[in-house]
């Protein structure tokens, strides 16, 4: 049975993983749905199913992990559901007189918006995350070659439509 103080301390253990990772949570769901009101969505889902089930995921090795293969199951379901509305969204703006760094950013943003899903989710998690293929590959419940060759794909990609030595 849980005392006053577990319960405590599994709260503000809670709270510490949220303070850590909530920006960069939404951040990772902005890269994969193009949409911040989605974004912040998945995010707060994930969390509020993380808290749910807090007593046993903080006894996980890598609660983080399994915060974020949560968002990423949360938005392949988005997905599932709404596969014609994906297909035919295009990220949207308004014209910004601010420059080149944000057309280059515009732009890759469009770039990242088109390559297939899978790609998509081995670029956020492995370049812009920073977690390595091998962490990358089970959150998504794959092999960390497969990661490994999506990247490959996906990088090719983003060098073809937006240039440079790295995507």
């Amino acid at each position: 049975m849980e005392t006053v103080s577990d319960v405590e301390r599994g709260r503000t253990e809670f709270e510490d993983l949220y303070l850590a990772e909530q920006i960069r949570l939404v951040r990772a769901m902005l890269l994969l749905t193009g949409r911040v009101g989605e974004a912040e969505d998945l995010a707060q889902e994930a969390f509020v199913r993380v808290y749910e089930r807090w007593p046993q995921i903080r006894e996980m090795d890598s609660p983080t992990g399994y915060l974020y293969r949560t968002a990423l199951n949360l938005h392949r379901k988005r997905l599932r559901r709404l596969a014609v509305e994906v297909r035919n969204r295009a990220v949207q703006h308004e014209d910004d007189p601010g420059g080149d760094v944000a057309d280059e950013r515009l732009d890759l943003l469009r770039a990242v918006a088109a390559l297939p899903i899978a790609q998509r989710q081995a670029v956020v998690l492995v370049d812009w995350l920073g977690f390595p293929p091998s962490e990358a590959a089970l959150l998504l419940g794959i092999e960390a070659a497969s990661v490994r060759g999506r990247l490959h794909r996906a990088r090719l990609e983003l060098r073809r439509q937006v240039g440079g030595n790295d995507a």
